[in-house]
C-alpha cells in the first residue's frame, strides 16, 4: 500500500521566484485556502524571513486554483476552541497583519476568487490589489459568531470610509470585484487569466524603485505615525533624510534624473 504524504503548512505556502526581484507566494490549502492556525503562522514566518533578506524581494500573494484567494479563517478548526485558544488564534493573525504592514518592499495581492474575512484584511495592508472579474469579497464574521482582528477594523474604516466599513462589517453580505474597486479595496479589476500577470508586473515595476526610499515611505504611511507631534515628525523626517541620502541606490536615482 502506498503511503499518503503528510500535508503540512510547509506545503501550504508555495514560493515561486520570478525575474527582477519578485517572489510569488501562493496559499495552497484545498479546497478553499482557508487560514488554519498553522498556515497563518507559516505565512507570517515566511514574510518575516523574506523581509530580513538583504535582497528582500517584492511579493505577490495569491491563492491556488481559480475559486478562492482565501476563505478566511478556518471556521471548522475554531468550532471546538476555548476562549484562550481563540485568543491565541487572533494573536497569530494580528502578527500576520503586522508582517504585511511592515514589509519593507512592494507587496501586491492577486485576488483570484473569493476573498473572505481575514483575506480582505490582508488586502487592506497590501500596497496594491488586483482582482479577477470573478472575485467576491465578504466579511462573514457577524454571521458566524466571530470577530475580525481589531487591527483590520480601523484600517477598513480609514481606507474605505465609515459607511462602507459599516456596510461590509455589520452587513456580512458579499460584494463583487467592481463594487470592491469602487469602495477602494481593489486597485484594478482584470480578466481571470490576467490577474496574476498584472500583479507581478506591478510588483516588478515597484521593485525597480530605490528600495530604501520605498521602505521609508511605507514606514511613514504606517499607522504608527498618526497623531505624532511636530517634534516627532521632524525627528522622523531628519532620520529618513539621513537614511535616504546616504544610500547608494537612492543617490544613483537622483543622479540619473534628467529633470
Amino acid at each position: 500500500m502506498t503511503a499518503v504524504p503528510h500535508h503540512t503548512a510547509l506545503d501550504e505556502v508555495r514560493l515561486s521566484e520570478q525575474k527582477d526581484g519578485v517572489v510569488v507566494l501562493t496559499v495552497n490549502r484545498p479546497p478553499a485556502n482557508a487560514l488554519s492556525n498553522a498556515l497563518v503562522a507559516r505565512l507570517a514566518t515566511t514574510i518575516g524571513d523574506l523581509a530580513r533578506r538583504a535582497d528582500a524581494p517584492a511579493l505577490v500573494l495569491t491563492g491556488a486554483g481559480d475559486r478562492f484567494f482565501t476563505a478566511g479563517g478556518d471556521v471548522k478548526e475554531a468550532v471546538g476552541y476555548g476562549v484562550e485558544a481563540m485568543v491565541e488564534r487572533m494573536t497569530a493573525f494580528h502578527a500576520l497583519l503586522g508582517a504585511f504592514e511592515h514589509y519593507p518592499r512592494p507587496l501586491v495581492c492577486a485576488v483570484n476568487g473569493w476573498c473572505v474575512g481575514g483575506g480582505i484584511e490582508m488586502t487592506l495592508f497590501a500596497d496594491a490589489v488586483y482582482a479577477s472579474t470573478d472575485a467576491r469579497f465578504v466579511f462573514p464574521e457577524i454571521n458566524h459568531g466571530l470577530l475580525p482582528a481589531v487591527k483590520g477594523i480601523p484600517r477598513a474604516r480609514r481606507l474605505l470610509g465609515d459607511r462602507a466599513a459599516r456596510r461590509l462589517l455589520l452587513g456580512g453580505e458579499p460584494i463583487d470585484a467592481y463594487d470592491a474597486e469602487n469602495l477602494g479595496i481593489v486597485d484594478l479589476v482584470v480578466p481571470p487569466d490576467e490577474v496574476l500577470t498584472a500583479a507581478v508586473a506591478h510588483a516588478r515595476g515597484a521593485a525597480a524603485k530605490p528600495p530604501v526610499v520605498y521602505a521609508e515611505l511605507k514606514r511613514t504611511l504606517a499607522d504608527r505615525t498618526e497623531g505624532w507631534s511636530d517634534e516627532e515628525q521632524l525627528t522622523a523626517t531628519a532620520a529618513g533624510a539621513r537614511t535616504v541620502f546616504e544610500d547608494p541606490t537612492a543617490r544613483a536615482a537622483r543622479e540619473g534624473w534628467n529633470g
